[in-house]
């Protein structure tokens, strides 16, 4: 490079009068503004529009962040007021900075995805793979973090050298989600919004700390099975559809008989198709007497084979979050619970509920708590004093007693909240247990 073009260079760092950054792009995070040779002008204009930051780092140390607004970068300003004591030096500039701007916009749609199945075990399935997909969004929200703990040096950084470790992370987190919640995979399509949202709770306050980001929303499109088990899933779906099974098993029949009849070797097509018309009426006729009838033993076919039992009804279960931790329990273990703790917390959660509820709001579970005893009724105490001076605390019974043992004799008694001690039998209480009427005469 000749004299006059590093001259022109020099110049043209020197009397720069705008720093702005006018982004076109849609995935660009953090740009580093193009100043020759670090230098900037004293007296200079620094832009800073919606959706952006700028970041000053001198001599290798991050000095200030700007958010939107026009600056002017003078040693009068205090935040930079060292920052520019390069300009004295003309050209031979030993004081180095450079300026970043950081997209602070929301990027949405960024896709995410599991590059290997997820293991989960079902209830219903037994042990399952499920591949998972969908959608991110997130912003930074601290520009100086993130230049630290990320970018570091990079003069441009795009939203394609940060996604692969946020979609792992997510991913990861996803797995957890699912496995702690125990949700079945049938449910799961109803499940999607919540677990997104619980997934960006979760990971929101991580992602500030490690990487200046705020995740704004996590969206699960779909969690799929493999496909053997999606064939699986529709034959049964065909059989519950099915319902008579002696007509599914003649469909079968009637729909295989046009193989049967254009089959190399067939020598008789029409004999062909009436014996697999005859075979499948034979087959439906034995299932449907199968499933009426119960195993019986001939001497001459032995024992004839009898449909099982069917399979006990299925407890529901519920997730528990309360006295003793969280688990996965009947409404008879829930209501064992409660009985033992009844002022603890007790609150419930099923598959296909808007969000959980006390025990108290399941009827299933109310009706099988143990009803509580009502509380002993209170037995009043008086303070007693008899014919012959003595004194006693007392119950109301007991106070009855003694005057029926003495009726003539002088019988007071007094508690709480009485302002004198008074003639036991003008207290209703024991009045009643004196079986009512005026009292007798005092002794003359």
């Amino acid at each position: 490079m000749g004299l006059w073009s590093t001259l022109t260079q020099h110049a043209k760092a020197q009397f720069l009068d705008v720093i702005q950054w006018l982004d076109d792009s849609n995935n660009t995070l953090v740009y580093r503004f193009p100043v020759f040779n670090q230098a900037i002008q004293d007296g200079g204009k620094l832009v800073v529009r919606e959706g952006q930051a700028a970041v000053f780092v001198a001599e290798g140390r991050l000095s200030d962040v700007f958010g939107p607004g026009t600056y002017e970068l003078s040693t009068r300003t205090t935040a930079i007021s060292g920052f520019f004591e390069s300009i004295k030096y003309g050209l031979n500039m030993p004081y180095k900075g450079d300026i970043y701007f950081i997209s602070t916009r929301q990027f949405t749609n960024q896709k995410w995805g599991t590059s290997n199945p997820m293991m989960l075990r079902d209830a219903d399935l037994g042990v399952v793979r499920v591949r998972a997909f969908g959608a991110f969004a997130y912003r930074i929200t601290d520009p100086a973090a993130f230049i630290r703990e990320v970018v570091g040096t990079a003069g441009l950084y795009t939203t394609e050298e940060i996604n692969g470790h946020v979609k792992r992370k997510l991913v990861s987190a996803l797995a957890d989600t699912i496995g702690e919640a125990k949700i079945p995979v049938f449910d799961l399509v109803s499940q999607y919004m919540d677990l997104g949202d619980a997934l960006r709770q979760r990971l929101t306050g991580w992602f500030q700390e490690n990487y200046g980001l705020t995740l704004t929303d996590f969206v699960v499109e779909n969690i799929s099975v493999p496909p053997e088990v999606e064939k699986m899933i529709d034959t049964r779906s065909k059989m519950a559809l099915a319902g008579d099974m002696n007509a599914y098993t003649q469909f079968q029949m009637a729909n295989a008989l046009p193989d049967a009849m254009t089959r190399p070797g067939a020598s008789n097509p029409m004999m062909d198709a009436g014996m697999g018309l005859a075979m499948g009426q034979m087959m439906g006729n034995q299932f449907a007497r199968a499933q009426q009838a119960p195993a019986t033993f001939a001497p001459n076919t032995g024992l004839s084979a009898a449909p099982p039992p069917p399979p006990p009804p299925m407890e529901t279960r519920y997730h528990y979050n309360g006295v003793g931790g969280q688990a996965e329990l009947t409404a008879r273990e829930i209501a064992a619970r409660v009985a033992q703790a009844r002022d603890g917390a007790h609150n419930v959660w099923a598959a296909g509920w808007a969000g959980w509820k006390k025990w108290s709001e399941v009827q299933e579970i109310v009706a099988l708590v143990p009803a509580v005893p009502p509380p002993l009724p209170t037995v009043s105490v008086f303070h007693y004093t008899g014919p012959d001076g003595a004194t006693a605390t007392l119950s109301g019974t007991d106070v009855a007693a003694r005057v029926r043992s003495a009726p003539g004799g002088r019988h007071l008694v007094w508690k709480e909240g009485f302002a004198s001690w008074t003639d036991a039998r003008e207290v209703g209480e024991i009045a009643a247990l004196l079986g009512g009427g005026p009292p007798p005469p005092p002794p003359i």
